[in-house]
């Protein structure tokens, strides 16, 4: 039997949110040299292609492949040991190429880095499809919450791997289309905007969402 969530059945058009962990649950990042990497390698496969040229100052006919326009990230979080990106795709393709890319691209990397051998990742990444509004919203909050437990429950704005600062305002990663969620939340009102939603504390909203899209992380 294949394991929870490791079919991909893709639909144009449609949201889906990735996550994979680290072989036997072993550490992906270690340092901040590796998130930065990690980062770097999703700016480039996200960016438009005349920027990715720009950044690493190759010519065109050696440009890496590109995602722009076929593939939107809408939240991220990196984890010392797993990582969720919420994702909409253009095309049915789009997810399993950019994946490939994108996890392959880092294996490399942290293999070289750290002179090891064999996979990095605990086999192929799971997804989910988006099914509603509600799930695409409380996944975000899900997502940008995940380092509260490292940040011995302060507010997650601190924590620097994820998209939550840019739903701040804080810094404005281009490659992050947050619009869409914060189009549900008020700009002006803080006891509507998405900053109250997502640090207002209700375990039971996320365990709702946990338990229909993930398996134990």
């Amino acid at each position: 039997m294949p394991a929870k969530n490791a079919l991909k059945e893709y639909h144009e058009n449609g949201y889906y949110h990735l996550y994979n962990r680290g072989v036997n649950k072993g550490l992906i990042f270690s340092d901040d040299r590796d998130y930065k990497t990690f980062l770097y390698y999703l700016k480039l496969y996200l960016c438009s292609e005349k920027l990715q040229v720009e950044y690493l100052k190759l010519y065109p006919s050696r440009k890496l492949k590109n995602y722009c326009g076929r593939l939107k990230l809408l939240a991220y979080c990196l984890m010392p040991n797993h990582f969720h990106l919420l994702v909409w795709q253009k095309d049915p393709d789009a997810i399993n190429f950019f994946m490939r890319s994108l996890t392959v691209k880092y294996a490399m990397y942290f293999n070289k880095k750290y002179k090891r051998v064999g996979p990095l990742f605990q086999g192929v990444y799971k997804a989910v499809q988006v099914e509603n509004e509600q799930q695409l919203i409380y996944l975000s909050k899900y997502i940008h919450r995940n380092p509260v437990t490292l940040t011995s429950g302060r507010v997650p704005e601190v924590y620097r791997y994820s998209s939550y600062q840019n739903y701040l305002g804080i810094f404005d990663q281009q490659w992050v289309k947050r619009e869409e969620i914060l189009d549900y939340f008020s700009k002006t009102k803080l006891s509507n905007s998405y900053r109250a939603f997502v640090e207002e504390i209700d375990e039971r909203d996320l365990s709702i969402v946990k338990s229909l899209v993930l398996e134990e992380i």
